[in-house]
């Protein structure tokens, strides 16, 4: 019998800092969530292993006694975070589940991403980076409206209803406040008016994408102004809406563009894409998540209901592309 090792991070481990912004922790998992996803890959037959974060895969690298890890951590800081766990298991020679450790981290880092977008014709809304704001004195910037953005965060860290910004005074101060409290760059793009989309990806060389998941807010569907915000992930004002209720044409768009750009950053196993459409039907790729969130209140289980099978399958899946490709089965 396969033995699955779990690494995670929860967000009861983490210890808040002075000076922290209160996000800090977005991207940590409930307790209740790792139960559920143990759960989920217990139900297929194997045994699992809880590991738990970075520092505990260290303490136990050398004893940890299992054939793969299904790693879901998000690491302690810095723009190479994610790739902690995966470089450490690849050190090992232990197989893992998901993307190595130079996918986690440039996806991570939004701005490497969109280089490599636009290199492979990838539509991505036009940006420019902010180090300090007095670089922004000589900046060619955009046209209004745009949105600001930490550089490498996710889980929709440092994105407020204040990040989209009409003028330059709102820029400045948005870019001074990201800069500040996240200890990085601000990422400046152009705000896309319109409609707002995810898709997941499970697989390898016969990859598919799931059905996308459109976002409600505030019941609108057609957003234009408003956007997901780290606000909307505890109120009652956004839903996910599966299957989207947008043309058959659109959908084989978003799932093209999706896989097109989860083979172009070399992802493995599983990964979501998220895009804004605009007016005119024109999609654009926000950003890719390696590592998105596994919790049954998120797109993997209503994208599971869409196609008639269950969250325990869409795991199976992922797991199942892993073990296979490590030649585990």
């Amino acid at each position: 019998m396969i033995k699955v090792g779990l690494t995670y991070d929860l967000k009861t481990d983490y210890k808040f800092k002075k000076g922290d912004p209160p996000d800090a922790n977005a991207e940590f998992d409930h307790p209740s969530t790792i139960g559920v996803i143990e759960k989920a890959i217990l139900s297929h037959g194997v045994k699992v292993k809880r590991i738990g974060n970075v520092s505990n895969l260290i303490e136990d690298l050398n004893n940890l006694d299992v054939d793969i890890v299904f790693n879901i951590s998000e690491g302690l800081s810095g723009r190479n975070r994610e790739s902690q766990v995966p470089i450490l298991l690849e050190m090992a020679g232990i197989p893992f589940v998901g993307s190595d450790a130079l996918t986690l981290g440039l996806t991570l880092d939004k701005i490497i991403a969109k280089k490599i977008f636009i290199s492979e014709k990838i539509p991505t809304p036009k940006f420019f980076e902010v180090k300090n704001i007095a670089s922004l004195k000589d900046s060619d910037h955009l046209k209004f409206p745009l949105i600001v953005k930490p550089r490498f965060e996710g889980s929709s860290k440092g994105v407020t209803e204040s990040s989209r910004v009409a003028n330059m005074d709102e820029l400045t101060k948005q870019a001074e406040f990201i800069i500040n409290a996240y200890k990085q760059p601000a990422l400046v793009e152009e705000f896309i008016k319109g409609s707002e989309f995810t898709v997941a990806v499970i697989g390898n060389e016969n990859a598919i994408a799931l059905p996308p998941v459109q976002i409600e807010i505030e019941g609108k569907l057609n957003l234009g102004d408003k956007f997901y915000t780290f606000e909307h992930i505890n109120d009652n004002k956004l839903f996910y809406i599966c299957p989207p209720k947008i043309s058959p044409s659109m959908v084989k768009k978003l799932q093209d563009l999706a896989l097109k750009t989860y083979h172009a950053t070399e992802c493995l196993d599983f990964a979501r894409v998220d895009f804004r459409v605009d007016k005119r039907g024109k999609p654009f790729v926000l950003e890719i998540n390696p590592l998105p969130s596994l919790s049954t209140e998120d797109v993997f289980m209503f994208a599971a209901r869409a196609m008639g099978t269950t969250y325990e399958d869409l795991i199976g899946r992922v797991l199942k592309s892993a073990i296979e490709r490590n030649g585990l089965n």
